[in-house]
């Protein structure tokens, strides 16, 4: 058995093992870099002195409020100082934190405020009429709202409810914040899109969260005080835990209220951000951006992307504009993104330029913080990694959620054998890189041929006149469904039906090219995600 067979004394202790929580990050970052910048919104500058002492201010004043560990807090908040600050002082009175989409419907947010149990929530006032209208729609008794102006954004205290700069007033910039005793509690609860019914309440833990923050250092390679601009929506996987990552490595978290390719390029130009994370449909904005919204920066900034696959047109073309991509990929119940397509210049720096970027469009390997992640066929085995064979994507590691709130069911369904079941539908290559063909429901089948919309809606972007596009299936009585296009052209360009679908029959077999195409502003989420379920619901109309 040798020597470990006697451990005597070898015991977990105070002095040797401490509940892994994101908060440490703050709370060192307080002491190590109190002096630089932590936090930049307008004329709004934070160091991290005082950006603890503000958190630790809300910390106590909700505290004295009533606020007790284990209850939930939500916020209904866009990019702002006060969210950024909620992510650390929320779990630092033991509570959890509900971030909420903003653009989500009264009735789904009565819903995420009655199955969460929220106890306060934080709403700017531009969103108090949503908020507001969710409780007054609930049965119960809803949370008590505090009011977060945001003047230099033009939308000054209404005076209905109590505001956060007063209640951060009261509160004590020594107030000790209370950490978890076990890393498996709580910190996040997360719903997801409910695109398909009610959305699910994906509950986090500490200790996922901080072993997300340490593995994306490491996978976006990044060195002492970056400067991130907070595009992600914090409301989304709690904005991939970016903000929780940043005091890791003294970074700036500077926050964007409006997400437009003119707050962007002055973010770069004149903030000097060097990070910052996006759906496709942001390299889009950049990449067709009017030159009067363009600055010039003299400086690479490093970009993740995620939410869907992203054209390989369009990351051809956001290079040449001062931006290197790497595509990642994850879902709310991973914490964000868990892979990353790193790049093996050994072994693909002498590609052509085509074949580089093609590489790149693929979601990659694990990251750090994973202990797996694959493509396996309906019996959990793993498909041929010979890059045409699909499968589902399955994930096991430290950044999978605690499971469902309130759905053992779901939750049971999701971890059958030992993985999370994505949902996502991908081949894997023999270097084990995978990329995603498409969502299960979003697999076009025609007269028995499965068509992936990824790859239509790819070679339509490399139209010249398509900003962005979608495909869906199309109710068809000769061949079951066939693919529709829904095409969003560029400002100022034009093209018809006919020529869309000539453009893409000569690069793709007849059956999968688009049977009709529809020129529209396509429905987006909060993230940028276009709404095919919307698209899906226009098809069967058509």
């Amino acid at each position: 058995m040798g020597w470990l067979a006697d451990e005597t004394g070898l015991d977990k202790c105070a002095a040797n093992f401490v509940p892994l929580t994101p908060l440490s990050h703050l709370r060192r970052a307080a002491r190590v870099y109190p002096n630089h910048e932590a936090l930049v919104y307008g004329d709004i500058r934070l160091t991290y002195r005082q950006y603890h002492d503000r958190i630790s201010r809300v910390a106590s004043a909700l505290t004295d409020m009533g606020l007790q560990s284990g209850d939930v807090v939500a916020t209904l908040l866009p990019n702002i100082p006060a969210q950024a600050e909620a992510h650390f002082a929320i779990p630092a009175t033991g509570a959890i934190l509900n971030t909420i989409n903003i653009r989500l419907d009264v009735d789904t947010v009565a819903y995420i405020f009655d199955h969460g149990g929220a106890k306060f929530v934080l709403a700017d006032t531009a969103f108090l009429p949503l908020a507001e209208a969710a409780i007054a729609a609930m049965e119960g008794q809803g949370p008590v709202i505090i009011e977060v102006a945001d003047p230099q954004a033009g939308h000054p205290a209404s005076g209905r409810h109590m505001e956060y700069e007063d209640i951060l007033a009261k509160g004590d910039p020594a107030f000790d914040w209370v950490m978890p005793q076990d890393e498996w509690e709580s910190i996040a609860l997360n719903y997801t899109s409910g695109t398909t019914g009610r959305p699910k309440g994906v509950v986090y833990h500490h200790r996922g969260a901080y072993l997300q923050t340490m593995g994306m250092v490491i996978s976006w390679q990044m060195v002492l005080h970056p400067r991130y601009l907070a595009i992600v929506p914090l409301f989304h996987c709690n904005g991939w835990c970016h903000t929780w990552m940043m005091p890791v490595i003294g970074g700036t978290v500077v926050c964007l209220r409006d997400v437009t390719p003119k707050a962007i390029y002055h973010a770069v130009s004149v903030e000097k951000v060097t990070h910052f994370g996006g759906a496709p449909i942001v390299l889009n904005m950049i990449v067709n951006a009017p030159d009067e919204d363009r600055l010039p920066f003299d400086h690479r900034v490093s970009v993740l992307t995620a939410g869907a696959p992203p054209a390989p047109a369009i990351l051809k073309k956001i290079e040449t504009c001062g931006f290197d991509v790497m595509h990642v990929y994850g879902l709310t119940e991973t914490y964000g993104h868990v892979t990353e397509c790193y790049w093996n210049e050994v072994e693909w720096g002498t590609l052509p330029e085509d074949d580089k970027i093609a590489i790149k469009a693929r979601q990659g390997v694990a990251s750090p913080m994973m202990d797996d992640v694959t493509v396996m066929d309906e019996n959990m085995g793993q498909i041929p990694m010979d890059g045409a064979t699909q499968g589902e994507i399955m994930l096991r590691g430290n950044a999978v959620m605690k499971g469902y709130l309130k759905n053992p069911q779901a939750t049971a369904e999701a971890f059958a054998g030992g993985y999370f079941h994505s949902g996502d539908i991908a081949v894997q290559h023999p270097d084990t890189y995978f990329l995603i063909s498409d969502r299960a429901k979003d697999i076009i089948i025609s007269g028995g041929e499965n068509i992936s919309s990824v790859e239509v809606e790819g070679t339509i972007m490399h139209h010249d006149a398509v900003s962005l596009c979608a495909v869906v299936a199309k109710p068809d009585d000769k061949w079951g469904e066939v693919p529709c296009a829904f095409v969003e052209l560029k400002e100022g360009a034009t093209a018809t039906e006919d020529e869309i679908i000539k453009f893409v029959r000569s690069h793709l077999a007849g059956f999968k090219t688009p049977k009709q195409v529809v020129f529209m502003e396509l429905p987006k989420t909060a993230t940028g995600k276009i709404q095919k379920f919307e698209l899906r619901e226009m098809a069967k109309k058509l």
